[in-house]
Order: structure tokens, then sequence, then C-alpha cells
């Protein structure tokens, strides 16, 4: 409502005095203050905050009259009365200067445009000279306690228990005296008759106020007592005077009456304040509310604050101040709202924690309009002065009469309340505006980009389109996403001439704003950045806003006093014509209009004469003009209701009703103007339309011109309300939020009147009413609300603390902190679900929970109603008869979200709470479960934290297993990793208790698994034999001994039997993958989780690695790679490239100019980039000499690079092609295929080849999916799985792979049985390629030789002999020098030791040796050092 901004000012005096203000009183319309100090009373100006006279008091006069006490104003500020220490009040003439009206002017530079056409613009910003004379004295012969102004008359209470009435003007004749004892004081009015029921003997008046609109004086007694006098006549006479008084209360120190809400704050002695009214039927005091703080909020200060020294209410009586005698500040809305306090935080410790001592303060007032708290400190107290030896020495000059003026911003709902209509916050300071939008063209994509701060965004060249009111709702919630402000500087000109700011307004879409002062007004566009200003200055200064301001459509409409005409008027502006008298639509009133407000086409005023008026609007285009029409449509006299006019707060036109329109259909009726909502001084006053006489209308009538119908008689709906929200917009999905009721009731925080539809269209229950009031308390103050998105907007006020100037005298800067205004936003919808569940509505929630269920933050709704009904039932000391928590539960079970909001709301609660949680909601192991069978792992994973922390070991153990299996089966490598990691830290602390979650990793970017990319993999293994009686889980394999060993992994490490139970269901996904054929999943599952593919395939290499059906394996790698069936061209007969020539180059080349993409697909993205060997392909083990083999470490067992790791970067050169890719260092330009190589450039393509090689494209699939093939025939050819190498080789239509392969077959080290699936499986190929796939057939005759060659083969019973394992020293020394007679053997055979590899043995690296028995022989196969072979063979 009112939020401190910046840092406070010092208004030093100029004049030399030994004196301190002590006293500080405002006018009426708060343009000058009376300062008091001992002898002198001096007058200041409020705009510019400078002395413009000062009376100084002669010594003389000084010892007859007594020191200076207290001030008062008269109404029409020309005299000022002040009350001496002796009993007189002194009257001071305050008179304007005669030919020097001005005490300071502005100086412009000449020729300067303000000087000549602003009329009076030195009236309106020069300090004008006053002088003060003094009258003759008034000797009242008691020390005066209170001073009082009435409108003619000066009340006066003494300390000898009198009242006394002094004339403003006749001082001699006109005074008259009241002794307190003569007044009856009561309980309440009704009593007052039966005489004086409060012994006042020897009792004074302390303190008083006069209230207008209760017609009375609220008064604390010398003994403590609370009163309030009142006068039964018009006059105030003895014998006219009754009083009621408050019951026990007997500490009252001082008071402050609110004349908007007809409330009277006493403090008290303890230090909190009562806040009363009056009961209207009755008449008694009775207690409101009050305002203390908190221990809560404020442990150290909450009761050591002394008594209550001053309180004052704000101009709009929306808010109070109260200081203390132990000093500070606080501050309060009407109803008890508390919104900042200096006697906490950054005002009280600074930042290395010592404390500060806070602000005393003797005198206090607000300045005009509430934007600024003018404060006198305490002698002694106040900022600047120093203890020790400054105190006993004079204060310099500079440091005197020092006054603190603290700038304020406040809401435009405090005085403008028709805002309470739009869903943006809206603050206006003393001269900027500030709001809580930004532009249209922003909102969508505010979400992913916050707006830049509005000072620092340059305007648009050219406005961008308004948004329509369908996305506008939408919009909304993009805005939350920053934390800015938008900042607009009122314009200077318009301000210079009006100050103070006393309206401001915004239209629904946040784009327009207005701001009306003392007179005229002015208004702008946040697409344009500009002002309008009244171009004549006359029309500006000749009218004044009186009821408020608000836009309709592009309309500003305007109730205004039109000073020429001495008429009131409402006056619609068009926002895009000039500002100017002759475009506006003027319509007269007949009386003063207070309040102002918009619903769709209808305005509704309030007049001073209690009346309400209802007009139409209409657009009306005249050729080009727009302009509008104005119609009265209806006038309800409120006389019987309302006590004064001054008591209406807001007057708010709306749809809500409360019995026809609950029902779902009539949805015609849902925008019409159903009902007047009225806040009365707090009350909410809803007056109905009469639906009760008959519904005829006359057929001919027009429809808009069909009668009113009347009122109904007003229903109080609330107490305590400061503001009213609603909508007229329209959603069916939504129609709970929109047809709702909010109100912001201070202390007692937010309530919404809610409808209540019966489901389905099903008639409702009788004993069901139609609406229901819901309270909730929010964190925040609310300024707006978002109707759709189910959110409060507020700002709150925070501070910034600056130690920067430590000194002997520190400046105000530093005993004060910078005070920002921050944005806020609260969701409510939660209470709103809770308050309907406590109230078996279970149904009506379900409803409007799922109206809102697409919110983005609906989720943590839900995890909000469970958390704060788990920590109220779950830490009750008292045993709670009907428990909520179950309901519930059961609530969030009617939501997919059900299994997320209970594990997430478990573990942001304490472990103590969770049994209390599961009680309700399940058990954590069934709820586990149901995440299981709804494939929601992550959630899983989740619940397997809290069974970790509630069951033993074993069952965590058991969970886990289930989830990584599952995990393992969906691809979620992530999670599989962190349960590797989880079943680890299970296995290493399997204690009694259960273990923390783990939270340690191993180091390694990615969460403890290294990728096999850098390591060399020793294809020979040597084998240790288990120790006998002895279950060691230790995993060896033969580490070598030259510079390719890159280091050692987990799986090198001392194993537990933990890691062995892992490889377990490790080595069983990997056997279920390929049983399945399901070779990407396999190439996936391996990269991700680092599993040793190659060593694991060699030990299955004559079990689950065969394939049992060429055919189908075919046909699942062309599916799962998306690899396309070939096709046959109409060429390829004559095709000279039908021998493949030069394909296999070209092939090569045109591949290495596609972008190289990842060998993993895009769920793999978590392999860690490594650039050292980015650039080498898997061909580094295929060949001629290893590059990193050296003399000494030929001698050692041959290694090659297992290379198991996605090739990452696109940016990169990833080369898949032959050996000779490996020297070059320049990469083809895509499509420029012709330069592929320095040996083709001189190669002329015919027309037939050309379609051959588009044919070849058309019939290779993606590029990705290419080098992932690559990789496994890579994987499959080292491990020495010869049947998957065909099948690649066939779909990668290789028939150099085949020759290889069909070449090693030859060998009488492979077993008989992969002879013969090798050779039925590519009979089995053929014949199906004969019949289903004919574009199979020119490579299968490409192959026909090798085919030939394999049927020719004579599978010969082999000796048992023969299976011994290869001795691996022979291997290695034999391994590692190539010989001519190899290179001969590479060209006769097929290129079958172009592979540069051995079988490997079937033992995995790091896994158990397996029996001698089962080991087939190893093959010793010679490296070749030609690098011509390659072009054909390795494409």
């Amino acid at each position: 409502m009112y939020f401190l901004t910046g840092w406070p000012r010092r208004l030093l005096c100029p004049l030399k005095s030994e004196e301190e203000p002590f006293h500080i009183q405002p006018s009426s319309h708060r343009f000058y203050f009376a300062v008091l100090s001992e002898t002198q009373l001096s007058i200041w100006f409020s705009r510019p905050s400078v002395l413009v006279v000062s009376y100084i008091e002669s010594s003389k006069a000084a010892a007859q009259f007594g020191f200076y006490q207290q001030a008062e104003w008269k109404p029409d500020d020309s005299m000022v009365a002040v009350a001496a220490a002796n009993g007189y009040v002194l009257l001071f003439d305050v008179i304007g200067g005669g030919e020097d009206r001005y005490l300071y002017e502005p100086v412009y530079p000449k020729g300067s445009p303000r000087v000549k056409v602003t009329p009076g613009y030195k009236e309106e910003q020069c300090a004008p000279a006053l002088s003060l004379e003094m009258k003759k004295p008034v000797d009242l012969e008691a020390p005066i306690t209170s001073l009082q102004s009435l409108q003619e008359d000066l009340l006066v209470s003494t300390a000898d228990g009198y009242l006394h009435i002094l004339h403003w003007d006749g001082v001699s004749n006109g005074r008259k005296a009241i002794n307190l004892c003569t007044v009856p004081f009561s309980l309440d009015l009704q009593s007052a008759r039966g005489g004086p029921s409060l012994d006042l003997e020897g009792a004074y008046i302390r303190d008083m106020e006069y209230c207008v609109t209760l017609d009375g004086f609220a008064v604390v007694l010398d003994d403590g007592r609370l009163g309030f006098i009142t006068s039964l006549a018009s006059t105030i006479t003895a014998d006219q005077l009754q009083g009621v008084w408050a019951a026990d209360v007997t500490d009252g120190m001082c008071v402050a009456v609110n004349n908007k809400y007809r409330l009277m704050a006493f403090g008290c002695t303890s230090g909190s304040v009562l806040v009363y009214m009056i009961d209207t039927t009755t008449g008694s005091m009775q207690l409101s509310h009050k305002l203390e703080l908190t221990a809560k909020h404020y442990p150290d200060s909450y009761n050591k604050t002394g008594a209550v020294k001053l309180i004052r209410w704000s101009p709009d009586c929306s808010v109070v101040m109260v200081t203390w005698e132990c000093g500070g500040l606080s501050l309060w809305s009407v109803f008890g709202a508390h919104l900042i306090c200096t006697l906490g935080e950054d005002f009280t410790y600074q930042s290395d924690g010592t404390k500060k001592d806070p602000i005393k303060i003797s005198s206090m007032s607000w300045g005009a309009e509430g934007y600024h708290l003018w404060v006198i400190p305490t002698r002694g107290a106040g900022p600047g002065e120093e203890s020790g030896e400054e105190m006993s020495a004079a204060p310099p000059p500079s440091q005197q009469a020092g006054i603190l003026q603290f700038p304020f911003i406040k809401s435009a709902l405090t005085v403008n309340p028709c805002t309470s209509n739009q869903e943006h916050v809206l603050l206006h300071g003393e001269d900027r505006l500030l709001l809580t939008c930004g532009d249209p063209t922003q909102a969508a994509s505010a979400s992913e980009h916050p707006h830049p701060h509005p000072q620092d965004s340059s305007p648009p060249h050219q406005p961008p389109p308004a948004p329509s009111p369908s996305s506008l709702s939408q919009g909304l919630s993009t805005l939350l996403g920053h934390k800015h402000w938008h900042v607009v500087q009122i314009h200077s000109t318009y301000l210079e001439s009006n100050w103070p700011i006393r309206f401001a307004a915004i239209d629904t879409a946040g784009q327009c704003m207005a701001v009306a002062g003392r007179r005229g007004f002015a208004h702008y566009s946040l697409h344009t950045r500009k002002w309008k200003l009244f171009g004549n200055i006359t029309q500006e200064q000749s009218m004044t806003v009186t009821g408020g301001l608000s836009w309709w459509n592009d309309f500003l409409v305007v109730a205004c006093y039109n000073f020429i005409d001495r008429q009131e008027e409402l006056r619609l502006y068009l926002r895009s014509s000039n500002l100017d008298n002759a475009f506006a639509s003027t319509t007269k009133l007949h009386c003063d209009s207070l309040l102002l407000n918009v619903f769709r086409d209808m305005v509704i005023l309030f007049r001073a004469d209690c009346c309400i008026c209802l007009y139409r609007l209409e657009r009306r285009q005249d050729g080009p003009n727009l302009w509008a029409s104005v119609e009265l449509l209806q006038e309800v006299s409120m006389t019987r209701y309302i006590p004064h006019p001054a008591l209406v707060v807001s007057v708010t036109l709306t749809s809500v009703r409360t019995e026809t329109g609950i029902s779902l259909k009539a949805p015609q009726q849902a925008g019409m103007a159903e009902s007047i909502m009225l806040n009365l001084a707090g009350q909410l006053i809803m007056l109905q339309r009469d639906r009760s006489g008959p519904q005829v209308r006359d057929k001919e009538t027009p429809p808009n011109h069909e009668k009113l119908l009347p009122f109904c008689p007003p229903v109080v709906l609330a107490q305590c309300v400061e503001n009213v929200w609603t909508t007229c917009r329209s959603n069916r999905k939504k129609r709970h939020l929109l047809e709702a009721l909010w109100l912001s009731c201070g202390e007692a925080g937010m309530k919404v009147w809610l409808p209540l539809f019966p489901r389905d269209h099903r008639k409702p229950h009788s004993f069901l009413s139609r609406r229901i009031m819901l309270p909730f308390h929010i964190n925040i103050y609310p300024l707006a609300v978002l109707f759709e998105d189910a959110l409060v907007l507020g700002a709150s006020n925070e501070t910034v603390p600056y130690d920067g100037l430590q000194g002997r005298r520190a400046p105000l800067e530093a005993l004060f902190p910078y005070c920002t205004v921050e944005r806020t936003s609260q969701i409510y919808l939660h209470h709103i679900l809770r308050q309907l569940l406590v109230r078996n509505l279970g149904e009506q929630a379900l409803l409007l929970a799922q109206s809102c269920a697409s919110l983005p933050y609906f989720p943590h709704v839900m995890e909000l109603m469970v958390h704060v009904v788990l920590e109220e039932e779950a830490t009750s000391r008292e045993p709670i008869p009907d428990p909520l928590l179950p309901t519930v539960a059961k609530f969030i079970t009617e939501f997919p979200l059900f299994l997320q909001t209970i594990v997430h709301c478990a573990r942001k609660t304490e472990y103590a709470l969770w049994n209390y949680l599961f009680a309700a909601v399940g058990n954590p192991k069934d709820l586990f479960e149901e995440c299981l069978m709804a494939q929601d792992l992550d959630t899983a994973a989740s619940y397997l934290i809290i069974l970790q922390n509630m069951e033993v070991p074993a069952v965590s153990r058991q969970h886990a297993t289930l989830l990584f299996n599952t995990a393992l089966e969906h691809g979620k490598w992530d999670l599989c990793r962190n349960m590797i990691r989880f079943l680890k830290a299970i296995g290493s602390g399997e204690m009694e208790t259960p273990p923390p979650t783990p939270t340690t990793q191993e180091p390694s970017s990615t969460g403890g698994f290294e990728f096999f990319r850098n390591r060399s993999i020793s294809l020979s293994q040597s084998a240790d034999g288990l120790a006998a009686g002895k279950f060691s889980l230790q995993k060896t394999y033969s580490m070598p001994s030259g510079p390719c060993a890159k280091g050692a992994d987990r799986w090198s490490k001392e194993e537990s039997a933990e890691n062995m139970y892992i490889d377990m269901m490790l080595w069983r996904h990997a056997r279920h993958l390929l049983e399945q054929v399901r070779l990407k999943d396999l190439g996936c599952f391996s990269a991700q989780l680092g599993f040793e593919l190659i060593g694991w395939l060699c030990r299955e290499r004559t079990r689950v690695a065969r394939v049992d059906d060429f055919v189908t394996a075919l046909k699942r790698l062309h599916r799962d790679f998306l690899w396309p069936f070939p096709v046959i061209p109409a060429c390829s007969l004559s095709s000279p490239l039908k021998n493949g020539r030069c394909r296999g180059v070209l092939s090569s080349r045109l591949l290495k100019s596609q972008s190289a993409d990842s060998l993993v697909n895009s769920d793999m993205d978590t392999a860690p980039p490594q650039s050292a060997r980015r650039n080498h392909a898997w061909l580094d083990a295929m060949g001629a000499e290893p590059k990193e083999t050296d003399s000494s470490s030929s001698h050692s067992p041959q290694t090659h690079e297992a290379f198991l790791s996605p090739l990452m970067g696109k940016a990169e050169d990833c080369s898949i092609g032959s050996a000779t890719d490996l020297t070059e260092t320049s990469s083809v330009v895509d499509g420029d295929w012709t330069m592929v190589d320095e040996n083709l450039t001189s190669l002329c393509l015919s027309q037939a080849e050309l379609e051959h090689i588009s044919m070849e494209l058309a019939n290779k699939g993606p590029h990705k999916s290419q080098v992932q093939l690559r990789y496994l025939l890579h994987v499959f050819m080292e491990a020495g799985c010869l049947e998957w190498c065909v099948v690649i080789g066939l779909i990668l239509r290789e028939a150099s792979v085949i020759q290889q392969v069909i070449g090693f077959l030859d060998s009488p080290e492979v077993p008989a049985e992969t002879v013969q699936g090798v050779r039925s499986g590519l009979l089995a190929v053929d014949a199906w390629a004969s019949t289903d796939c004919l574009g199979y057939k020119p490579f299968l005759s490409l192959i026909r030789p090798q085919l030939q060659q394999l049927m020719e083969v004579v599978v010969e019973q082999v000796q048992p002999e023969v299976f011994q394992p290869a001795n691996p020293s022979k291997l290695g020394a034999e391994g590692g020098i190539p010989t001519p007679r190899a290179a001969e053997d590479s060209l006769i055979r097929g290129g079958a030791s172009g592979l540069g590899m051995a079988l490997p043995s079937m033992d995995p690296p790091g896994a158990f040796p397996r029996p001698a028995e089962d080991r087939p022989l190893e093959e010793q196969v010679e490296q070749v050092n030609e690098e011509g072979a390659y072009d054909c063979t390795l494409s």
C-alpha cells in the first residue's frame, strides 16, 4: 500500500538558534507546516521544502507565556493557534506578502517558452512570502493538554478538567467552558440516561482528536482510560454532551482518528495500538483490531518498544504510522496488515552485525498526499548527533533544526480504487509511476529472456500492435518472470504546475497511464513512450479531477469540476487525439462526484448526495471523428444506508450474483451488470438487482433500451475490507476463479467469495448455498489479482545497507539503509482447495483444481497443500480429532502427478514427519511399484531414497535392482549411472541403520564412469584361477607396459561383491539385447555406461553372440538404423562402376563431405567431450603398424585402441574412412565431391555413372547410422564374432568385409559351427533376396566368388587337442612385424589379414577367467603395412 523508497532527506534551518524544534503540525491541505521550538514558531512550505517565515518570542513575553508546546491551524490556513506552558493560547494571523509575494522564485533561461505561455507559472512553483502577526493572547489559567480545531471553533482541554471552546475570530465574547465531570459516561448510549457511570472527579483529557464522520471526540483521560464524547445537538454545550468509555483499558497514552473508516486508534503504554469502532446500533466502543509487533517477526524488540508516543494516519486514511518512546517507526494498513518497521534487519544492524540505536522521534506528520513523512528527531538522539564530548559542546549551526523527510510511494488503489479491476500493479511516487507490465512484444518471450531494466530500454521505432483481449490473460503470466518495475517519469512541465499527483490510472492492457494533479491531467503511452498534455494551458488550469479517472477502451473517463462554469462534469477524452476540450464528450452532473468506476460499457458514479448513477457509454463515428455518447441509465439513492458520503471507500459494478447466476446455463447473462459492491468504511455492501417481480418486456422495445431492474436492499458481505477485485471477463473453463469476488482484509489476510457449481448440470442441493466465503492468509500485501493464473501480485520493501562512510559524524546514508520496492507474487490456490476440503466440498475443490491443472505451477500448488497440512498436523501437540491429511492425499490421487507430489513433498520435509505422511498416503514400497508400472522412473528413483532411509538395506537393494533393470530397458542412462552409484553405496555401507544417500562421485565428468576412449584394451588375457576355498572377486587383465596404456579405471580396482552383482546385471542386459537383435541399443548401452563390449563379446562368441537367423537380423538392422533397403538402378547392368572400381573411394569421400555427427543418438548427449584424441578414427587398431608402438612395447602383449566412445563435435572433421585419412589435414567442402582426391581430379563421369552414384547415395542410410554401424563392425571384428561381421557387411554392402570374413573362415581355429552358420546364413539371405529384396542381388553377385569359395570349404572334424589356449608371449613376439608374405596373403585371401588383430580370448577384460577347456584356440594373424589395400576395403 505505502512503501519507503530511497534515503531520507534532511532539511536544515537557515536561522541560527540554540533551540531545537520538537513539534510539527500540518495545515489542512498540508502545503504549510508549523514547526515549534521553545520560543519560536516557524512556517515551512512543502514544495520546495523551505522555511518561509519565523516568529521569535521576546524574552519578556516568553517569561509571561511560558515555552511553546503545541500548535493548531485554522481549516482555511489563515491562522495558527499555539499553546504555551503557562496556560495561554496565542493566536497568530498568517498574512500573505503584498508586492513581494514570493520568497523563492524559479529562474529560467532567457527565451524559455515556459515564461511566456504559462499564466501564473510563478504562483505554482514559488515559495510564498508570508508574515506572522500575534493577536491578543487568551489566558485559560491552567496548563493546556490538548488543542483541536473545529470549523469555526478551537477546542482546548486544560489540566483542571475543563473543555474550553474559543472562536477563531471573536476571542473575547466567544468563550465557553465545560466541566468534564458534568459529561455522563457509560458503556453504551442506550444506558446513558441513567446518570454518570464513570467517576471523573479530578480527571482531565490528556489527548483528543475530533472525528468528522462520527461527529465526536476520541479522548484519552489522564488515568489512561479511553472514551468517546459526542454531542446530541448541532452545537457543543454542556448539557448536550454524552460519553462512552472502553472497558478494561487503563493505559492509554495518545489517540488518532481515521475519518474515512470511522476508526479511533489509541496508543498504550504496553506498546500496542488498540483500534476501536463505534457500534452503530448501541453506540458502544468495540475493539476492531490491535496493531502490535509480533515475537515471530521482531523477537528482539517486540516487548522493548516502550509506550506508544505518536500515531499518524495518512492523508488518504489507508495507512497509519506509529512511533514509540524508545524510537523506531512502524507502518500498518488500515485494518492491521503490517507493511514496514524500522526496528529490525538493516535498520537496526550494520553490515558487521553491530547494533544501531533506533531513531527517536519527538514529532511527525504526513506531507501532501502522503508522499513524505516529516519527522523531527528527539534532541541528542537524532542523526548526526554523537555521544561524549560532542554532546557537551553546542552543535554547529549546520546541524540545528534538522527535519527529516522520508519519501514514500503508494499504490494507486489508495485514492483511485477503480484500478482494482485491472490486473496490473500501479504505484505512484511524487514524480514517477511504477508498473508491473512490459511491452506486448516482449511478453511473448518474457519467459526466456527477462526484460531489460525499463530505464535502459530504447524506444522502438514504430509502435507494436496492441494485444488482443484473448491474448492478454495469457501474456500476464509471462510478465511474472522478471523482477524489474517499469518506471515512468511524470512529465516535468505538468508536475511543476500541478504538484502533487492525486490520482493515477492504468488501462486493461497495461499500455496507457493517466495522472491527475492539482489541476488538469496528462496521459502516457508505453507504445510511443510519450506524454500528452493539454495544448491549451488555460483548459488544464480550469478543471480539477474530483471523482477519479479510468480508462474505457481508447477513452479516458474523467469526473471533474469545471471552474469556469462552476459545474461538475463527466468527460471522455479520446487517447489518440490531441488533449483538448474540443475533442471531449462532456456530460453535466447535478452534484459533486466522489468516486468513479467502469464496468464493460457502463460507468458507475457515486455522488456527494449519496446517489449512485449508472451511465451507458457508446462509441460513435462521425466521418473521421470518433467520439463517445453518454446516456444516463439509472439512479439509485443510498441516503438511507450511508451516514456520510466520505465513508464510501470504493464503488464497483459487477456481474456477481447469488441466486440464478450460479446455474451453468444462461451464459449470455454472465457479463451483465448484476450488482453494486460498495465498500462503506470497511463494510462490503452488495446491492443485487431485484428479479422477484414480473420479468415481462415489451416485444417492440429494442433490446438495448430495456427498463433496468431496480436493486434489492443492501446486504453486508464482509467486514474490515480494504480492497475488492472482480473481473468482467468470462472463461467457461475457469468459472470458479473468474466469477469469484476477491477481498483484501488487512491482518485477516484475503477472502474469496467463491461460487459453488453443481457438477454435470445436476440440480444443486437445496441445503448448499450458492456461494461461500473462504478466508486465507498470504505473506504479501495484495495489490492485484491475476484471475486465470491464480496469482496475487504485490510489492514489498527491501533494504540495502550502506556503511561506506563511517566517521565521527555518520551521515544519514550510514544511519538508514537504502530502501527499494520489490515486486512479489504468491500462489493462493492451495489455500482455497484446502478450505474447500475442510468444509467437505471435495467435489467443488476437484472442479476448481481440474480447471487449473494446466498452470505451470500446479504441481507446486499440490506440494504446498500437502506440505502445509502435514507440517500442521504432524507437529501438533494435541491429538487431531479429524485429520485433514488423508482427505488431501485422497484428493491428490485424482491427478496424474500424485506420485511426484508425495515424493517431492517428502524430500522437502524432515525425516521425522515421514511416518505420519506415509501412514496417510500409503506405503512407499507400493508407491515405488506404482511408479515402475507407470514407467515414471525418475520419480521411482526419488522413492528409492525414501526407502533407503525407512527400510533395511536388503529392501533398498531389491528395489534398486528392479529400478536399475527397468532403467536399462528404457535406456535412461543418467539414471543407470546414478543407480550404479547407489548400489555401490548400499554395498559399501551395509549396516543395521540405513546408510545416507551417497554424495561423493568418482572423479569423472560423467558421474563415475569413464568412457574407454583413451584406454587400450589388451586382447590377450592373463588367466588367474580362483583361489581354492575363497570367494575371491578379483578381476585382472594384463596391463600393457608401453605408452598405449592410458591408465586404469574402475574395472582395474579391487572390486567388491557389489561390483560383481552390478556386472552380472549389466551382462544379463547385454545378453538380452543381443538375443533380441537390438544392436543399436547395445551400442548405446556400451558407450553410455562404459561397458566393456569387446571383452564380453569375446566370452560370448560361441554362445549368445551367434546369429541364428541372418534374414531376421538384417531386417532388424534396417529398421533400427533407419537404413533403406537397396533398389536396383535402371542402368545397373551397364554401369562401369558396378565392379566397384572406384566406388570405395568415392563413397568414403562423399561421406566425409557430409557433416560428421556423433556416434550416439540424441539421448546419449551425456558423453564428455574429449579433445585430445577426437580426430582418431576407430581404424587405428586396423591400420598398419600402430603409431604408438615403439621398440620397447613390441615385446609386450600387442594392444589396440578400443574406441568405445562417441565421436563428439560437429565442428571438427571426423574422418570415417581408410587409414590414409588420418594423414590428411584438409576436409572436403560440402557438396564439392569432384575434388575428392588429387589422383581423381581428371576423372570424368558419364550420365550413367552419375545416376549410379546418386542411386548409391539413395541406398545409404543417415550418416549417423553409418558411423554407428562401422563402429559396431569394428567391435565385432575385434571380438571375433564373424557372423555379425557378415550381417553388418551385407547391410553396408562392403564386399571387402565379406572377403575378410570368408578368408578368415579358412583358419582351422575357427569353430565349425561358425563356418556352417555363415554359410547357411548367406544362403538364406540369397534365397530371401531372390524373392523379397532384389536390391541385394547385384551385391550378392559381386561377392559370388567368395560364396563359391565358402561352399567348397570342406568342414573337417577337428581334433580336440587343437583347442588349446595360445601362448600369449608367442603372440606378442610374432604379432608385431609384418612380412612380405603377409602382403601377398592379403591380396590372395581378400584382405583377411587386414584386420591387423588376433582373435581375442573369450575372457573379457576384468572378467572371471573361464576354465581352459571352454576357450577356443586364439589365432595369430600377421599384420600388413600396405596402405594401398584400403581404398576399396575400408570405405
